[in-house]
């Protein structure tokens, strides 16, 4: 018996544009979405800002993947709304859907904030419960691009701006011995991490591992005492190291 084919809906604005893949035998399980999308929805809100940084190739790639083909002869903006609606239909299309386990990797600094930046996720929390579209798109956007956010949004949202300013740079308060770490050069290797780290204090026990690319060091390093780890946070949260992003450390 054939699979069914996935049929996406869209806007009604990009329904006509949209070509059916033909009908595969195929292994992977046929997905089907049965549901408008509720654009007012802060679930489907912010899994648009999300989607709205990525490339287009990434998105039409991430698209078939899942079994879905974008027509060549669709738009940007719409081959992106089918990705925020097979992503919230295939997580279930609900607020009450959050994901709770951070991804391997980043697709954007808003993203990363989210997860590394616990004020300015308070703050976009908030925005979300209020329903404020507006200021949820504008802390994305300073997210991804501060300069021209800055100029876009200084006048009517200065100080909404300035709030968002210090919540990416507040430190939050060190309750735990264990760190997360990233940013390290890879060349000092895990001994040479360690004993960098173990001049601020004890480590009890420690994990690293190489970036994809080869260049730095990611782990977790545990402290035999808070204030250790606070030291350790304090000492190098922020470093440029020459390695294109910033020493990271966040207590966990």
């Amino acid at each position: 018996m054939k699979t069914a084919c996935l049929i996406l809906p869209l806007l009604a604005s990009s329904a006509s544009a949209f070509v059916a893949p033909k009908c595969q035998n195929t292994a992977r399980p046929a997905v089907s979405l049965k549901m408008a999308i509720d654009y007012n929805d802060p679930v489907v809100m912010e899994e648009f800002n999300l989607v709205q940084t990525m490339e287009y190739d990434d998105v039409v790639a991430e698209l078939a993947a899942s079994g879905v083909r974008a027509p060549a002869d669709m738009g940007d903006m719409d081959v992106k709304l089918m990705l925020v609606e097979l992503r919230t239909v295939m997580n279930g299309g609900s607020s009450s859907n959050e994901v709770k386990t951070p991804p391997a990797t980043f697709g954007s600094k808003f993203e990363e904030y989210l997860w590394t930046k616990p004020f300015f996720a308070e703050i976009y929390e908030n925005c979300k419960a209020n329903g404020d579209h507006n200021k949820m798109n504008v802390a994305a956007e300073y997210c991804n691009d501060p300069d021209n956010a800055s100029v876009a949004y200084g006048k009517s949202y200065a100080a909404f701006l300035e709030e968002i300013e210090a919540a990416l740079n507040a430190k939050p308060e060190v309750t735990s011995p264990t760190v997360q770490f990233s940013g390290f050069p890879a060349n000092m290797g895990e001994a040479g991490l360690r004993m960098t780290l173990e001049a601020l204090g004890e480590v009890e026990y420690m994990s690293c591992s190489e970036s994809d690319d080869g260049i730095t060091l990611f782990g977790e390093v545990t402290f035999v005492s808070v204030d250790f780890a606070k030291a350790a946070i304090e000492q190098y949260d922020g470093m440029d190291m020459g390695m294109g992003d910033k020493l990271q450390m966040i207590s966990i």
